[in-house]
């Protein structure tokens, strides 16, 4: 499997996602063409049809495994005006991960559904997938596939806080005290809404997305390296700001697809 060109679909309520240097990043570690373009909604052609099959993906059940849901013309209409204007999609509203990305498939052409095409759609639609080991649905920050989907809801929600923040928080909420203190408390050990740090941790989720492709084994299991599928935010940060790049057998492992791709 090789990639001859990346299209990056950004997320314009989401600024510091800092799109074009990350088409940049891709560009100079991956040695291919990146192209940016407009969410994904406005960039191509989508109509009714595309607002009832996302409306259709939302998940209603976290202890059940995905029903399709029939959406009313609420819902439909909804999902309408996000396709212009995506921050009213809020954390609450979670969609299916892999319903999802049938969809948005569906919706990017089919000419440039190549396989050495790779797609990368950024969202704020919190994506989830049911786990058949503990029979729930967990809080995604990317689903790889082509499309690839990072949700920078998903990169906030996912991984979990620090114990202390959720023992503090029950304690906060019994006692009626100001959670924006206890967020003040714990501030810098997780990743915040529109957090100045998202440019640094988008890039190791569009790798991850990208060894995907070429690979199909996107994660890392050491916490030194930016494959690596953080279920904490601790291990986030650390990976993905403080470390900042691939581990040694990864970045080896990129070189030789560089040379032989």
């Amino acid at each position: 499997m090789k990639i001859s060109k990346v299209f990056l679909y950004d997320e314009p309520s989401v600024p510091e996602i800092e799109i074009n240097n990350l088409a940049k990043f891709i560009e100079r570690v991956l040695d291919v063409q990146v192209e940016i373009r407009k969410n994904v909604f406005e960039h191509f052609k989508v109509d009714k049809n595309t607002a009832y099959d996302l409306a259709s993906d939302r998940i209603f059940n976290l202890y059940s495994s995905f029903e399709r849901h029939q959406p009313t013309e609420e819902e439909i209409n909804f999902e309408g005006e996000s396709f212009t204007d995506s921050s009213i999609i809020n954390n609450i509203t979670l969609y299916d991960g892999f319903e999802l990305q049938s969809s948005l498939k569906k919706v990017i052409s089919e000419e440039e559904l190549s396989l050495d095409n790779l797609h990368l759609v950024f969202t704020t639609r919190l994506v989830c997938t049911y786990d058949y080991e503990d029979y729930r649905y967990h809080g995604r920050a990317i689903i790889c596939s082509n499309p690839s989907i990072i949700s920078t809801t998903g990169i906030i929600e996912a991984p979990a806080k620090p114990r202390a923040y959720y023992i503090s928080m029950a304690h906060s909420l019994t006692q009626g005290l100001n959670l924006d203190v206890l967020k003040e408390k714990f501030k810098g050990m997780f990743l915040e809404y529109h957090d100045k740090n998202l440019n640094k941790v988008v890039r190791g989720y569009a790798l991850q997305a990208i060894f995907y492709h070429l690979t199909a084994e996107p994660f890392c299991d050491s916490k030194d390296c930016i494959l690596n599928n953080a279920h904490w935010q601790e291990d986030l940060i650390h990976a993905q700001i403080e470390v900042g790049r691939l581990c040694d057998t990864h970045q080896k492992i990129l070189e030789s697809i560089k040379k032989h791709g």
